[in-house]
């Protein structure tokens, strides 16, 4: 299969990258300063040029509260971005694979949402994250939509991805205790993309590692435990002690009822995920 990845400098293009080739892919890898999505021109000639049988789509703005300060860029991006990919998609004949977002739920439900529930977003980066989802479904049937969320790997600058490293070093961590999500290792996540482009099977797909979630602590905790490092810097803070400008779900963790169906094995338990994770630092 030849494969088209946009977004390929940050965490999750970078693992879809190095999974695909390992996979005898042949593999187009497009980070921001080669190809930026909003730009339709400059991916319409991408797209002619490369001729991929799909394209993963990785690129996205993702720092939720500079959305919140800058909404009309988060629609550019996020919205028109993807609009565009599945249009230049279309014209070559290649299905697209994009990243949504768990925040695309308010986050006040109890338990897993699952595609059944509808979408409430509470901040302009769900928003804007949804809207791309509809846009790209309506711009080509031959759409993949990946909700995701809590993603952590190599190479990642957010918190989870970062919270390792902080431990080994005796740095003290402050990780929210009533804020609950689906950890998801940014290998299987790519794995998972990967295995979806191939099969062409247009819908909303839920992809998040398996076990029953955690929050913050639990998963600061878990990364403390594996390490050895002990939990004595952790200082666990509540969601609503902290000043940020978008507002979060309190509750985003993901089921998908699609996946077992067409015969994809859930992901593994986050928890075995983190300690292979653990295992670099």
């Amino acid at each position: 299969m030849k494969v088209l990845i946009t977004g390929a400098g940050g965490m999750v293009g970078r693992a879809v990258a190095e999974h695909c080739r390992g996979r005898g892919d042949e593999v187009v890898a497009y980070q921001h300063g080669g190809l930026d999505i909003t730009e339709e021109r400059a991916v319409m000639g991408a797209f002619a040029e490369a001729r991929p049988d799909s394209c993963i789509n990785c690129a996205a703005w993702t720092d939720v509260d500079a959305c919140e300060l800058d909404p009309q860029r988060a629609f550019l991006v996020n919205a028109r971005g993807v609009e565009i990919l599945a249009g230049a998609a279309r014209s070559v004949g290649a299905s697209l694979v994009t990243i949504s977002t768990d925040y695309v739920f308010d986050g006040r439900k109890e338990g897993f949402y699952t595609q059944r529930d509808d979408p409430h977003p509470a901040s302009a980066y769900g928003a804007a994250k949804l809207e791309g989802e509809r846009r790209a479904q309506m711009a080509s049937a031959r759409t993949v939509v990946v909700r995701s969320g809590w993603i952590f790997g190599p190479g990642g600058r957010n918190f989870l991805s970062q919270m390792p490293g902080l431990l080994r070093g005796g740095r003290p961590l402050k990780p929210i205790s009533d804020a609950y999500g689906t950890p998801t290792y940014a290998p299987d996540l790519a794995a998972r993309l990967r295995e979806l482009a191939g099969l062409d099977l247009p819908g909303v797909y839920h992809v998040a590692g398996a076990g029953e979630g955690a929050s913050f602590e639990t998963f600061a905790r878990a990364a403390a435990g594996l390490l050895g490092a002990g939990e004595g810097g952790i200082e666990p803070v509540s969601m609503d002690s902290l000043d940020r400008p978008a507002p979060r779900p309190r509750n985003s963790r993901l089921r998908c009822l699609l996946s077992e169906a067409i015969g994809l094995a859930p992901l593994r338990d986050w928890r075995d995920a983190l300690a292979e994770f653990t295992g670099e630092f």
